[in-house]
């Protein structure tokens, strides 16, 4: 202990923190939410829910083959390697193998290596990289049916989707922390727990050692090559979630009843402002589900931007690029970071100029970062591009969240042309029916692996509640990285 943090117990009265906020209407969260991750695997779920969790484990799988050449998933693997060479773990999207950590940690990098996975729009969370690979790899390891692994999977969605908003979202985002770090390192750790079949008092004393690695900054905003996105979205929380489980598993103790200690994580001082809603952690359990709020994205940009591709794919049947004068990208919320964004993916400029120059959006230039700098057509096409914020377009306090977005293109002639898209499918007012996020994912899949074995993916993910074990997903995601 130094000097300083002498000084600054002293300051606190010892043992007092001083920076907790007690609530004389405490309502235990405790015994309700760890008794809920316990028996994650086997709950009576709704079958339409049960539906939406195989079609989000195929959409996250889906991606993970899609991106495993990109570069933060060679990074992923790269870093695996060097820390468990002679580990027995699959990674995903490869024929590698590594420690367990180190295997979802690498599957997950590669699973938000792009932007194209699955989100909880309300919960601002990403939760398919970290958790499928985890709940996979655990599955796996313990022998356990497609049904138990999929009762896993919307085990873990729900406990991320409730955490943000039950801590408060504008809450998170004044305390520093990104709610794509700490919710997906809650979620994979559920999931794990169920998996391993850990005891309530296990999943207690885990939850602790989430506390403790609950992170991630918002400065993942500034990233340019997506690497550290994909590390926060996906790589950190696959690790720290599985190795909180473990711990647990292994032992390890932490604070009792973490969640409702005055003077733990979950009650501290920055959580306690506008928006949260503590009791909402577990209150409609089994009721309400987090599954039915998840979203998908139809193309390969960020949540915010696909409205804006979405016009502007539409625009370019009828609109040529070299009679383009201008164009203005009216949104709701801060337009000037997608006017900005370092990265191409969520760059609406870039993405336009590319709709515009190629006539199409192709998941490999919508990531292309060489593209986006050195392209001198796409740079000066982007030059014609404005992003502006639409308040109109905001939703009120307590609606559901969408996003839209309106495209009005001048036209050197004079005229313009206008499209408004209110919603693309596959946010949760709209979501993706299931043949659609089937074609979704034979998109991705059929240029890496072929149509049979896209068609292979699609069948095995349906019929997950039969399988016996998982171990034909998990042989069909060994291919050869490129």
């Amino acid at each position: 202990m130094t000097a300083g943090t002498t000084g600054a117990l002293a300051q606190t009265g010892g043992d007092q923190t001083g920076d907790a906020t007690p609530e004389e209407d405490w309502r235990e969260i405790t015994p309700a939410l760890t008794a809920y991750i316990a028996g994650g695997a086997s709950h009576e779920v709704p079958a339409a829910i049960r539906e939406r969790g195989r079609l989000h484990v195929l959409d996250t799988l889906a991606s993970i083959i899609a991106c495993h050449s990109l570069e933060a998933a060679q990074l992923g693997r790269k870093y695996a390697a060097a820390m468990s060479p002679g580990g027995e773990s699959p990674i995903l999207g490869s024929r590698q193998t590594a420690s367990p950590i180190d295997a979802v940690f690498a599957s997950a990098m590669t699973a938000h290596a792009a932007e194209i996975n699955d989100f909880i729009p309300s919960a601002y969370v990403q939760p398919g990289p970290a958790i499928v690979p985890t709940a996979l790899e655990t599955a796996r390891q313990h022998k356990r049916s497609g049904k138990e692994f999929v009762g896993a999977v919307i085990a873990g969605y729900e406990i991320a989707g409730r955490l943000p908003k039950a801590i408060g979202t504008r809450n998170l985002y004044y305390a520093g922390l990104a709610n794509h770090g700490i919710a997906p390192t809650f979620g994979a750790a559920a999931a794990a727990a169920a998996m391993m079949r850990l005891t309530p008092n296990e999943v207690d004393h885990m939850l602790a050692y989430c506390a403790q690695q609950a992170s991630g900054s918002w400065q993942w905003l500034l990233d340019v090559r997506h690497i550290e996105k994909a590390f926060v979205f996906g790589g950190m929380g696959a690790r720290n979630g599985l190795q909180a489980a473990m711990m647990a598993q292994l032992g390890f103790t932490g604070v009792p009843a973490s969640f409702d200690n005055e003077n733990g994580w979950f009650r501290w001082r920055a959580f306690q402002g506008e928006g949260k809603d503590h009791a909402s952690l577990v209150e409609g359990l089994h009721e309400r589900y987090e599954m039915s709020l998840a979203a998908m994205k139809r193309y390969p940009v960020g949540g915010p931007t696909q409205p804006a591709v979405r016009a502007l794919l539409d625009l370019r049947q009828t609109v040529r690029p070299e009679a383009v004068e201008r164009i203005v990208v009216a949104m709701p919320g801060e337009a000037a970071t997608f006017e900005r964004a370092n990265m191409p993916a969520l760059n609406i400029p870039y993405l336009a100029a590319i709709i515009m120059l190629d006539g199409r959006l192709d998941f490999v230039d919508a990531q292309s970062l060489s593209r986006q700098e050195n392209d001198e057509a796409a740079r000066g096409f982007a030059q014609k591009v404005t992003v502006v914020r639409d308040e109109a377009q905001e939703m009120g306090e307590g609606e559901d969240r969408t996003e839209s977005a309106r495209v009005t293109v001048s036209l050197k002639d004079g005229s313009q042309q206008e499209r408004y898209i209110a919603y693309v499918p596959g946010f949760p007012t709209h979501p993706l029916a299931k043949p659609e996020v089937e074609e979704k994912a034979r998109e991705l899949v059929e240029p890496v692996l072929g149509k049979a074995k896209a068609n292979r993916l699609i069948g095995l993910c349906d019929e997950l509640d039969d399988a016996q074990s998982v171990d034909a997903v998990v042989d069909l995601m060994r291919f050869e990285a490129t």
